[in-house]
C-alpha cells in the first residue's frame, strides 16, 4: 500500500532559516510541499505523498543575485501511497450515487466500486441513495444495505493518474474546460467487491 519512492527536486531555504541544520530546514520544505496541506500533493503516475523517509544527496547549494535564499538540489526518498493491483484493502463507506460506492481511507477518498464490480445482483435505491445487495438463500431473498460508514474490504483492480496541473486558456471555452478539470481527482483508484469475502465486514462475521 505504501511505497518508497526516489525523488530529485530544488529546495529552496529563506534566508531566516540559514541558522537552522542544512537537512532539517530541507525536510521540513519538502513535507511542506508535498504532505502538509490538504489535499495532500499527488504526483503524476507516482502516487500520493505521505511523507518524507530520508535524504540520500545534498548537492551544492547556490544564493542568486536579486534572491536571498539558498537553492539546493536534493535527492531523497518519500513515502507515497499507491497500492499494488489486486491489493485488498479496507476502509469505510462515504456515499453512493448512481455511479457507485465511494469509499474513504481516511487520508485518501477517491475510490469508486463501479456497479459491475458491486456482488451481484444489485440495485440502486434512489429513495434511500445506497446500493443494496439482493443476497439469496433458500429462504428467500435478504436486502443486504451498503450504509454510509460502513467498513468495506475491496480488491484495487485499477488506478487512473489525470495530470490537473494548470494550463493558460486557449479559447472562449477555456473557462469551462477549468470547471471541469476542478472536479476531477489527479489520482483514483478503482475497486471492486464481487467475490466471497469482500464487502462490508458485518456480511461475513459469524452468528
Amino acid at each position: 500500500m505504501f511505497v518508497l519512492v526516489e525523488m530529485v527536486d530544488t529546495v529552496r531555504i529563506p534566508p531566516w532559516q540559514f541558522e537552522r541544520k542544512l537537512n532539517d530546514a530541507i525536510a521540513e520544505e519538502l513535507n511542506k510541499k508535498l504532505a502538509n496541506k490538504f489535499p495532500r500533493q499527488v504526483v503524476y503516475n507516482i502516487g500520493l505523498c505521505i511523507c518524507l523517509y530520508d535524504i540520500t544527496k545534498l548537492e551544492d547549494s547556490y544564493i542568486f543575485p536579486g534572491d536571498g535564499a539558498s537553492h539546493t538540489k536534493v535527492h531523497f526518498r518519500y513515502v507515497v501511497f499507491r497500492p499494488f493491483l489486486d491489493e485488498i484493502l479496507i476502509g469505510k463507506i462515504k456515499g453512493c450515487s448512481a455511479d457507485g460506492v465511494q469509499v474513504s481511507l481516511g487520508f485518501f477518498d477517491d475510490i469508486l466500486i463501479p456497479p459491475e464490480s458491486l456482488q451481484q445482483p444489485a440495485k440502486f435505491d434512489e429513495a434511500e441513495q445506497v446500493w443494496v445487495w439482493e443476497y439469496e438463500t433458500e429462504e428467500g431473498a435478504h436486502d443486504l444495505y451498503m450504509d454510509s460508514e460502513e467498513d468495506i474490504r475491496f480488491r484495487v483492480v485499477f488506478d487512473s493518474f489525470i495530470d490537473t496541473s494548470p494550463t493558460g486558456p486557449s479559447s472562449d471555452e477555456a473557462s469551462t474546460s477549468e470547471e471541469g478539470q476542478k472536479k476531477e481527482a489527479p489520482y483514483t483508484l478503482i475497486g471492486s467487491i464481487s467475490e466471497p469475502g469482500l464487502g462490508l465486514l458485518s456480511w461475513w462475521t459469524n452468528s
